[in-house]
């Protein structure tokens, strides 16, 4: 008589959980995938599995101990049908294939996620705005009630896979499941679809949204809208949409991470004997000084007036460069003080090839 306590490695009054988590040890030590062209592991594998076969079942056990045979004292050992030896079969494919056996009909899916692509202006993106947009997505269809079928008509039990979605077949030892192809694992066949989603149970739609953008974005930055993605399947939750945020180029300024930089003229008069000048801000114009003798070029920090850090309440600096702004055309008393003022400084003025225009910026650039 055949010890199958001795072969599981367990007494004789071995619970079932022991017996269980011996015999999934040995079968993943002795599995023919893992000694291949081993005919000494085979014959062990075969030999543990007639024995958890046997007790397993708390009725063959019980004629095992008393008669010495599963089957009790009219018959012989054998595999029969539905007893637990197919589900610890399953337990261990799964060990070996990461569940693959199992089928996922009924398993919910999180809809996918959307993207929506959101251009704002610098000054949205430096003080925070709330806009309204739509963003098309699938939701439950609202004529069949997401069930794909006619109005009056519902979807029928698949006759191939009996509704589970999943085909079974034994392969050597094991207990094989694959997708329904029929039914592509639904479990049902949908012989009168509606017409207004086909079919699908999804239809898409256009939601309007209201966005709050914070204040301190940047292009690129994406803002994450929980649950308003597509629907997902079989109960699961909904995906979530991104809004991409995309500041639109502004045209006086040119923001650098926090900073924003600028550039302003002056008259060559403001430059030589200094003076006051008004430079837009973000938060309107504030007045600048500008001292005696500024060069272009030179750079002026105005501290609080660039853009926010996005989450906190720091801001930036405006980085205002000047520019002396050559005068494209001069009265007669504008030339003639120009002229004196060249002589004064030894400048010869010569009637040239060269307009006037480009001797006086020659002339600047010279002073720079």
């Amino acid at each position: 008589m055949k010890d199958y306590y001795k072969t599981l490695g367990v007494s004789n009054n071995a619970t079932q959980e022991e017996i269980k988590k011996a015999f999934r040890k040995l079968a993943l030590q002795y599995h023919p995938d893992r000694n291949p062209n081993d005919k000494l592991a085979e014959e062990k594998f075969k030999e543990i599995n007639e024995a958890y076969s046997c007790l397993s079942d708390p009725q063959k056990r019980a004629n095992y101990d008393r008669y010495g045979t599963a089957e009790g004292p009219t018959g012989g050992f054998g595999f029969a049908a539905g007893t637990p030896f197919s589900d610890i079969f399953s337990d261990i494919f799964d060990d070996f294939f990461g569940g693959f056996s199992r089928g996922s009909r009924t398993r919910p899916t999180k809809g996918d996620d959307l993207r929506y692509d959101l251009e704002i202006t610098l000054e949205e993106a430096a003080f925070g705005v709330e806009k309204n947009i739509k963003v098309p997505r699938l939701q439950s269809c609202d004529v069949c009630g997401g069930n794909g079928s006619a109005p009056g008509t519902s979807p029928e039990t698949c006759n191939e896979c009996r509704g589970t979605g999943n085909i079974r077949f034994q392969q050597g030892f094991f207990s094989v499941s694959k997708t329904c192809g029929k039914c592509q694992g639904k479990g049902t066949i949908i012989s009168k679809p509606c017409q207004q989603c086909k079919g699908n149970g999804k239809i898409k739609v256009y939601r309007q949204l209201s966005v709050k953008v914070p204040a301190g974005v940047d292009t690129g930055s994406r803002l994450k809208l929980r649950g308003e993605g597509d629907i997902g399947s079989n109960g699961g939750p909904p995906g979530d949409l991104y809004v991409v945020i995309s500041v639109a180029e502004h045209p006086f300024f040119k923001r650098e991470g926090i900073h924003l930089y600028c550039e302003v003229p002056i008259s060559f008069t403001k430059a030589v004997l200094g003076g006051e000048i008004e430079v837009p801000t973000l938060d309107g114009h504030h007045k600048l000084k500008i001292p005696p003798g500024t060069r272009s070029g030179k750079l002026f920090h105005l501290k609080n007036k660039g853009m926010p850090r996005l989450g906190g309440q720091q801001r930036g600096e405006q980085i205002v460069s000047v520019y002396i702004d050559v005068p494209k055309k001069l009265t007669p008393r504008q030339k003639e003080l120009l002229e004196e003022f060249a002589a004064i400084e030894g400048e010869q003025i010569e009637e040239s090839s060269k307009g006037f225009k480009e001797r006086i910026k020659d002339f600047f650039s010279m002073k720079d």
